[in-house]
C-alpha cells in the first residue's frame, strides 16, 4: 500500500473547525455513487492507509521525534541558528519560543482527516455489495477500526483534550473526556482483536494490519492509560487479565519472533545485514517510501530527517538537521550490551570527523542510529540514489511501532507466568555470551524498556505512565552543552513539566476557529 493513493471526495480533506474545505471532487465519484462494490471498499481502505501514512509522516513535527525530544534521551538540538521551536518543546516552555501557537497545527489537520475518512467508510460499509463476505467486511471494518484507534491514542496522549467524532461531521464541538476517547480506542481495539483472520503474521501481505498488531496495541493503550491516568481497567472495556489474555495470544499463535541480532532491526546499524522491513520481529510498522515530493506526494518519512547528523554525512549515515541524544543515554548501557552501538552514533566512539560542531545547537557526540538518515559508499543520500529530487522529505524508512520483544516486556509486566523468561528472552540477546539473568520486577523491567526501546518513541510514554512525578523528576536536568560551539547551560525544569501535565498545546488556530469552544492546555 506503500504507492496507492485515493483521493475519493472533498470531504475527506476535512479538518475540524476549519473553514477550509474543498467544493469540488477530485474525481467523478462521490459518497452517493461510490462505496457500492468490494472494489470501491478496497479503494476507501486504502485510502484510510494514506491518511495514517500522510498523518504521521508528513504533517507538522514528527511525532516519533517529538517524542524523543520530550523524554529524557534527546535535546533539541538542531541548527545554531534555526529557530527555538524544538527548544520549546523540549522544555515544556512557551517562553523559549512565544510565537510558536501553531506547532502542532498541520498535525491536528492531518489527524482529523485521517479520522473523518475512517468514520465515513464505517458509515458505508452497510451499503457495500460484499456478496456475503462476511470475513472481508470484518477485516476492512478491523483494519480501518485499528487505524482510527491508533490515530486517536496519538492524538490523547500528545494533547489529553480533543474532540471526539465517531461519525463524519463538521460540527464544532468541545473536547471530550479522555476516558470517552479510550473507551472508543478500546472498543476499536478488541473488535479489530476479535475479527482479523487468525493466521500467522506472515500469511498477510506486508503493510497491512493483523490481528496481532491489534491485540498488541490493545496492550500498550491498557497501560498506557491505567497508568497515566491510575485506573485498574482501560475505560471498562479491558480488564488487566484480558489485556495479558491478548498479549500471551500474540506469543503463542502469530508466528512472530525476536530476530537474532538486534543491530539487524535498523538499516544504519547493519547495512547489507538489515533484516527488512517484513522481519519477523516487527508486529506494526507504518509503511513509507521515497516518492515525495512538493507537489501533493507525501507519502515520504518527512521526519527522519531531524535525526540525522547536522548538515554531515559519514557513510553510511547521511545528513540531517541535528536532534542529539543525551549521554545519558550512552552511559546507561553496559558495555557488553550490544544494543549500546545498534541504538546511538557515537562520534568519538566511532572516529567520526564530524566537523559541523559550529552549526549545532545542544552538540553532545550523539546520534539516533535506528532512524539515521542514509547514505551509499559514494556519500550520495539514499533517497536521490534511488530516483528521488528531494532527499529530506523522501527519507523511507519505515515507523516501527510495535515489536515483539515489546509484546514480551508488557506480558511480563502484566504479570505473566513466564515473566521471568519472556524478560530473559529480550536480555539475553541483548548480551550474547554475557548474558546474566536477573529478576524480573517492575523496576528492571521499566530499565529494559528504555535500553530496548531508546530512540524509537516509546520512552516518553513510559515514563509517564509511571506518573507525572516521576517522568518530570526523571526528565528535568541542568547540563552544559555546546551551540554554536559556544558551552553553555541546558536547563530543563520539573516544575514546567508538572504544570502541562508533560501534555502538549493545542494549536491557537483551532482554538480561533473553534470560537474557543476549544480550551487550551493547562501550561501553554
Amino acid at each position: 500500500m506503500k504507492n496507492t493513493y485515493l483521493y475519493i471526495f472533498c470531504l475527506s480533506l476535512l479538518s475540524l473547525g476549519s473553514c477550509e474545505l474543498e467544493t469540488e471532487p477530485l474525481v467523478n465519484q462521490t459518497d452517493t455513487n461510490f462505496y457500492k462494490t468490494t472494489e470501491d471498499a478496497y479503494a476507501a481502505l486504502v485510502g484510510c492507509y494514506d491518511g495514517l501514512q500522510v498523518a504521521t509522516g508528513a504533517s507538522g513535527p514528527g511525532i516519533p521525534v517529538v517524542s524523543e525530544i520530550m523524554s529524557d534521551d534527546c535535546f533539541g538540538g538542531t541548527g545554531a541558528s534555526d529557530g527555538y521551536n524544538y527548544a520549546l518543546i523540549d522544555e515544556f516552555d512557551k517562553s523559549r519560543s512565544p510565537s510558536d501557537v501553531d506547532l502542532f497545527n498541520n498535525n491536528w489537520i492531518a489527524y482529523y482527516r485521517a479520522i473523518y475518512r475512517c468514520n465515513l467508510f464505517l458509515l458505508k460499509m452497510d451499503q457495500i455489495d460484499w456478496k456475503g463476505d462476511t470475513a472481508l467486511r470484518n477485516a476492512y471494518e478491523s483494519e480501518t477500526k485499528f487505524i482510527r484507534a491508533y490515530v486517536y491514542f496519538e492524538m490523547v496522549r500528545l494533547w489529553g483534550n480533543i474532540p471526539l467524532l465517531t461519525a463524519p461531521s463538521t460540527d464544532n464541538i468541545p473536547q471530550a473526556a479522555p476516558e470517552e476517547v479510550y473507551k472508543v480506542i478500546a472498543e476499536d481495539l478488541v473488535f479489530a482483536s476479535d475479527n482479523l483472520p487468525t493466521a500467522a503474521y506472515n500469511s498477510v501481505p506486508g503493510g497491512r494490519i493483523t490481528k496481532w498488531a491489534a491485540k498488541s496495541l490493545l496492550g500498550r493503550v491498557y497501560l498506557y492509560y491505567t497508568g497515566y491516568y491510575g485506573k485498574t481497567d482501560l475505560a471498562g472495556v479491558v480488564t488487566k487479565a484480558q489485556a495479558l489474555a491478548h498479549l500471551e495470544d500474540v506469543i503463542a499463535s502469530s508466528g512472530h519472533g525476536l530476530v537474532d541480532n538486534f543491530a539487524n532491526l535498523w538499516p544504519a546499524a547493519s547495512v547489507d545485514q538489515y533484516a527488512g522491513e517484513s522481519n519477523k520481529e516487527f508486529v506494526f510498522s507504518i509503511k513509507y517510501t521515497y516518492t515525495s515530493d512538493y507537489n501533493g506526494n507525501t507519502d515520504g518519512n518527512h521526519w527522519m530527517v531531524m535525526f540525522g547528523m547536522r548538515e554531515f554525512s559519514s557513510y553510511p549515515y547521511g545528513r540531517g538537521w541535528g536532534v542529539t541524544v543525551n549521554s545519558k543515554l550512552w552511559d546507561a548501557y553496559n558495555a557488553n550490551d550490544t544494543r549500546r552501538v545498534a541504538t546511538v552514533i557515537g562520534i568519538e566512539e566511532e572516529d567520526i570527523a564530524f566537523d559541523k560542531i559550529n552549526s549545532q545547537r545542544e552538540y553532545t557526540g550523539y546520534y539516533n542510529k535506528k532512524y539515521s538518515p542514509m547514505v551509499d559508499k559514494d556519500g550520495k543520500d539514499l533517497p536521490l540514489v534511488l530516483g528521488s529530487q528531494f532527499w529530506d522529505i523522501s527519507q523511507f524508512q519505515d515507523y516501527v511501532v510495535l515489536r515483539y520483544s515489546d509484546v514480551l516486556l508488557m506480558a511480563a509486566e502484566l504479570g505473566s507466568g513466564n515473566a521471568q523468561a519472556y524478560f530473559d528472552d529480550v536480555r539475553r540477546r541483548a548480551y550474547k555470551t554475557n548474558f546474566a539473568s536477573i529478576p524480573v520486577n517492575q523496576d528492571n523491567i521499566m530499565k529494559e524498556r528504555r535500553l530496548e526501546f531508546a530512540l524509537e518513541g516509546v520512552r516518553y510514554w513510559d515514563l509517564l505512565r509511571q506518573g507525572i512525578g516521576t517522568a518530570s523528576s526523571t526528565i528535568a536536568e541542568t547540563t552544559t552543552l555546546l551551540s554554536g560551539g559556544v558551552a553553555g547551560t541546558k536547563t530543563i525544569t520539573a516544575a514546567k513539566i508538572q504544570e502541562t501535565k508533560g501534555l502538549q498545546q493545542i494549536p491557537n488556530t483551532q482554538i480561533t476557529l473553534s470560537g474557543n469552544v476549544l480550551k487550551q492546555n493547562a501550561g501553554w
